[in-house]
This record gives C-alpha cells, sequence and structure tokens, in this order.
C-alpha cells in the first residue's frame, strides 16, 4: 500500500499528504550486464541466513514470522560511486523453496510491495500465503529498501511530535497566514530530518535501490532477477529493467505506475482515481450514511473546525478522516470497514475507527508507536524528484483538482509542495524505464484501481518498448490483482513458474 509523503501532520503533512508512490526524468546509462553494477568486492560476500526475530518498530512491529522464515543482512555501499567506500545494511528475509524436487527449483523470486516505504521483511510473511504455489520453485525473497525499516533508517521526527501535529491538525491550509505557518513547519520538520539523518538522504534514491536489488541478486546466486513489483515497486522494477536489461528475469509488475507523469498529472491522476473508487463504493447495495461525495466533502471539512472525539482519548481531526476513508478504497473487501466508520460518525458522533484505519495506515501501533515509513516514503520521493513546487503552483492547479474530485482534489493539491525546502538535489522529473533487450515484463493494470489508475500500466508497457512491456487488463476493483482475480493469477503463474508470458493486450474480467 503506498504511504503519504508526509514527514509531520497536522497543517504540513497536507502540503505533502500524497498517497501514491514518488515519482523521479531524465536518461539514465544502462549498465545491463552480467557483471552487474558497480559493488567492488561486496557481490562475493556470503549471506549469513538465521532465524527471523519480530519486526523492529521502525519495520512496523509484530510477531516474529516463525521457523521458516531466515533473515540476512547485506552489505552495499552507501555511495555507488565509491563502491569500495562506506557501506549500509540492507534487511533481507527469506522462505526456502517448499517442493520437495530440488531440481524444480527456479531461483530466488524478489519481491517489493511498494510505497515507497513498506517493509519487505515485514510484509512478505503477511502476505506469502497468497503466493504459496510460487514458493513451492521460488525462494521467497523481500528486503527493507534504503531508507526503510532496518536499512539505512530515514528517521526525522518523534513518535510523541507527530501524535501531537495530528491534534493540532486543521486540514489544508484557508488563508495566507495558514500557508506561511504549513511552509514552516514543514521547513522545521526538513531540519530535522536533515539533522538526524543526513547522511543517508542522498542515497536513498530509487536508483540507488535498484542497484541494490542487482547486487542481492548477484550475493543470492541468481544469474537473472526474478521479479514480481506491486505498486511503487513497479517504478523500482522498471528503473532495474533500465539499468541492468540483460539481467531481467521472469518479472510482473501490478497496480502500476505510470512512469510518464510528473508531479501535478500524478497526483491529478490519483484524486481522480480515488474519487472513482469512492464513487463506485457509493453505487455499491446501501444503506450509506453519507450517500454523495458532497456529503462526505462536507463532512472532512466541519472536521476542520470540529473534530471528533474517539475512545482513546485523541480526535479525529481532517488528515486521520481523510487517510481512514482512503485506505478503504485500496480493496473492494474493505469497503465494509469504510461504512462502519462514516455510520459511526453519523449516528454516534465519534471516530474511533476511521481513526483505527487511520493508524493502521500511517504505521501507528497501539503503544502510538510509528514505523518509518512515511519518513522514508518522503525521503525516497524527494530525492527522485526533481520537481520542487510552490504554493503558486498549488494554486495554479487547485481547481482542477478539485473538479476532479471533491472529497481527495483539495489534500492532493496541496501534496504538491512535499518536497519545499528538501536539503537532496532530485534526481529527475520522471524515471527512466526504457528496457530494450531484456526479458518480457507482464504489466497488469486494473480498471478500478485508485491509487495507481489503470491509465499508467499501458504507459508502462510502452515505456518499457516493444517486446518486453507485455499489458494486461483487468476489469475490477481494488489496488493489485494476484490472489484477487483467478485469470490474473494463473496467467501470472503461468509466466513466472513456466516463463510463458500472455499475449500482450490481453483482458481479465
Amino acid at each position: 500500500m503506498p504511504h503519504p509523503p508526509s514527514i509531520r501532520t497536522g497543517a504540513a503533512a497536507l502540503l505533502a499528504a500524497a498517497l501514491l508512490a514518488g515519482c523521479t526524468s531524465g536518461s539514465e546509462k544502462s549498465e545491463g550486464s552480467s557483471t552487474g553494477s558497480k559493488t567492488g568486492e561486496l557481490a562475493t560476500q556470503q549471506l549469513k541466513w538465521s532465524t527471523c526475530p519480530a519486526p523492529s518498530v521502525a519495520q512496523g512491529g509484530g510477531e516474529a514470522p516463525g521457523q521458516a522464515w531466515d533473515c540476512a543482512t547485506m552489505k552495499a555501499p552507501l555511495d555507488y560511486e565509491k563502491p569500495d567506500g562506506e557501506t549500509i545494511d540492507v534487511a533481507l528475509i527469506r522462505k526456502k523453496a517448499t517442493g520437495s524436487d530440488k531440481a524444480e527449483r527456479i531461483g530466488s523470486l524478489v519481491f517489493n510491495f511498494g510505497g515507497p516505504g513498506a517493509s519487505g521483511v515485514a510484509t512478505l510473511p503477511s502476505a506469502a500465503e497468497d503466493y504459496g504455489t510460487l514458493n513451492e520453485r521460488y525462494d521467497l525473497v523481500s528486503f527493507d529498501p534504503r531508507g526503510v525499516g532496518e536499512s539505512a533508517t530515514v528517521d526525522c521526527v518523534d513518535d510523541k511530535e507527530i501524535d501531537e501535529d495530528r491534534a493540532s491538525d486543521e486540514g489544508p491550509p484557508r488563508t495566507a497566514a495558514e500557508e506561511q505557518e504549513a511552509l514552516a513547519d514543514n521547513k522545521e520538520s526538513v531540519a530535522q530530518c536533515e539533522k538526524r539523518s543526513g547522511k543517508v538522504l542522498p542515497y536513498v534514491r530509487t536508483t540507488d535501490t535498484a542497484r541494490d536489488m542487482d547486487l542481492m541478486r548477484q550475493v543470492l546466486g541468481d544469474d537473472k532477477l526474478n521479479y514480481f513489483g506491486i505498486s511503487y515497486g513497479t517504478e523500482l522494477g522498471g528503473t532495474y529493467a533500465h539499468l541492468f536489461p540483460k539481467n531481467v528475469g521472469r518479472t510482473v509488475f501490478d497496480a502500476v505506475v505510470n512512469p510518464t507523469e510528473g508531479k501535478v498529472a500524478k497526483s491529478l491522476g490519483q484524486a481522480k482515481g480515488f474519487q472513482l473508487a469512492l464513487d463506485n463504493y457509493l453505487k455499491s447495495p446501501g444503506p450509506h450514511a453519507y450517500p454523495a461525495s458532497e456529503d462526505i466533502s462536507a463532512l472532512l471539512t466541519r472536521l476542520k473546525d470540529e473534530p471528533l472525539p474517539t475512545r482513546d482519548g485523541r480526535d479525529l481531526t481532517y488528515s486521520s478522516a481523510f487517510i481512514g476513508i482512503a485506505a478503504t478504497l485500496y480493496s473492494e473487501e474493505t469497503w465494509q470497514y469504510l461504512t462502519q466508520g462514516l455510520t459511526e460518525v453519523k449516528t454516534a458522533g465519534s471516530g474511533n475507527m476511521l481513526l483505527l484505519l487511520a493508524d493502521a495506515y500511517n504505521g501507528r501501533d497501539q503503544s502510538g508507536r510509528y514505523d518509518n515509513s512515511n519518513e522514508a516514503g518522503a525521503a525516497i520521493r524527494c530525492a527522485d524528484s526533481s520537481e520542487r513546487l510552490t504554493i503558486d503552483d498549488v494554486k495554479k492547479h487547485l481547481p482542477e483538482f478539485k473538479q476532479a474530485s471533491p472529497v481527495f482534489g483539495e489534500a492532493l493539491a496541496w501534496s504538491l509542495v512535499g518536497c519545499t525546502d528538501w536539503p537532496v538535489k532530485g534526481e529527475r522529473k520522471t524515471p527512466e524505464v526504457s528496457a530494450e533487450g531484456a526479458a518480457p515484463i507482464v504489466v497488469i493494470g486494473n480498471t478500478g484501481d485508485p491509487a495507481t489508475p489503470y491509465e499508467g500500466a499501458q504507459k508502462m508497457a510502452d515505456a518499457l518498448g516493444d517486446g518486453v512491456g507485455i499489458h494486461v487488463t483487468v476489469n475490477g476493483e481494488g489496488h493489485g490483482t494476484y490472489g484477487v482475480n483467478t485469470c490474473a493469477t494463473k496467467l501470472v503463474d503461468r509466466h513466472l513458474l513456466d516463463g510463458k508470458a500472455p499475449a500482450d493486450g490481453k483482458t481479465c474480467s
């Protein structure tokens, strides 16, 4: 699930409340060869696998994944221009292939679940049941991308400070004074991030993580990288394919990022996507406590000045309700929680369910501890994107955002200035994903996807190049298709297990 790129919440968070993966343009020279990227002697390191501990707070907490799982730490260059210089630790997790015939083992299948900011070490065990068929012949592998979880952790703001900011949140700025206050708050939090994590901030770009994946391929002993990327993971996978086309193995992109859009177009597309998902929810069998988008928009407006109480003593503010509502739209299966949350607001005047949903999305546990997904997501996005938009840019585009979505448009417009004052110069406007000579990559777009709108899949397939991007359409709801849509799941299994890609233009209902 993508995370908002805010380092702080409150007014400053809404300046950076985009719900999608970061965007990174220009061209970068391919490094595609069997020898991989500049890694010095690190390519020959031996991983020391051992039983996994419980995930750390930065990874999201929870229980240890069990005896079937092994964890290890890979050394990677902090700066790939200095492969023999300072190193960072990259946290890995693995579940070995379960099939009894070792000759049938294909190799490792590496996952990235999106964000940017999601811990693969924490996510893969909870999702592994969906990949049981693949696990028979693949070692399932994931990792914390640099900046995330336990890999060169980006740490910017204390938990208590985050809660205090959210408690005082009044939504997007409404006056010139509030605009300046929001910018000042954001500047202060950026300064904190630089003070606490400044050494790693220049080196958490998607291109850096793509190079980590090629080092990982070598250390795992695979000639090719077999890869399953979801959401932002498709942008990461496309970047890898561009840099290392000759090293691309059997690869699937699901819930696909549009690699051709800058910040304005991407955020506007997402406003439309979430509005479409909300409208589809409102058309579903009711009853609905708030039967129209305008009713939900009016609710959010009221929350700017009149937050609702919850049982744990914190209030449901504008941004918490906004995130709580959006979080339920990633899957048709979670629409029921939106119904519960809005019904509770309407009938009881309390915000327990929506706050619970926002907490889960923001990585806050019941003890008030936050994972670092938002902080890492902000750092990665701002290291990737060269765009530094201003309040004037927001005001210029605000009308079209509001027209695109009465519920989500305003906050997503204000997200455009999320990288203002960031201390690291962004790499490019849009990611480079052209991958001439790479093996076929299956690219799946879902027509009802709110976070990575359907059109992005065709754009990604085209950008990968003729004979590389294989576009598949799924007519359905939600963010991601594998394990949800039977047709898509079967064709992915066939590609990853048998090496047989579907026909370009295939449609699944």
